[in-house]
This record gives structure tokens, sequence and C-alpha cells, in this order.
């Protein structure tokens, strides 16, 4: 049945889809903790430089404070993209199982073609 040859190839499609999506998540969350570490070191070599480590301190250096706000919205855009990302995978594995219900169906209705 071509109508079920169309499910099948949309169905994979799909699932297509979702793999790339989960993938940029991916890549975008290795993007962000990278970048995370990077600003930390900046951080920790600001603050070597002043000798000031307390963030509360009144000298304390004004480009720190500002890496560190940097790297702490990262970390929330990190924790909040882990979310996504475990959305992603359940979208997933639902676009997969349908992918396969498709494909025993086609797969059924082609032996029953063949017997005909």
């Amino acid at each position: 049945m071509k109508s079920r040859d169309s499910l099948v190839r949309l169905k994979g499609f799909q699932v297509n889809e979702k793999r790339r999506q989960l993938q940029q998540l991916q890549m975008m969350m290795a993007e962000f903790e990278r970048m995370a570490k990077e600003l930390e070191h900046q951080i920790t070599l600001e603050e070597k430089k002043s000798g000031i480590t307390d963030p509360g301190h009144f000298a304390y250096p004004t480009f720190a404070k500002a890496a560190r706000q940097r790297a702490d919205n990262l970390q929330v855009s990190i924790r909040e993209l882990r979310v996504q990302q475990d959305s992603a995978e359940l979208a997933l594995e639902e676009a997969e199982a349908e992918l396969a219900k498709a494909s025993a169906l086609e797969e059924r209705d082609g032996g029953m073609r063949a017997r005909a």
C-alpha cells in the first residue's frame, strides 16, 4: 500500500528530525559548559591578580563579578537545556516506537500482497 509506505517515510523523517534536535541540544550544552569553564578560569586568574577572592569585598574586580554572573547564567541555561533534552529524548523514543509500528504494518501488508 502506497499510504503505508508514505507513513513509514514520514515516521522515518520525524525520527531523524528528533535525533537532530537532540544533537543540537547536546552540542549547545557542551558549548555552554566549555564557556562556563573558560569563565571560571578567567575569574580565578583575575582573583589571583587582584589578591581578592571574596565577591562581597568592595575592591573585588569588576571583570570577575561580570564573568561570575555570566558563568552563573550559563549554568542556569545548561539546567534548562537538560530539561529540554529529557523531553527531546522522550519524544525521540515515541517517534521511534511509531516508526517501528508503521514499519511492522508495512511488512505485514507487503507479506499479504505477496500471498495474494
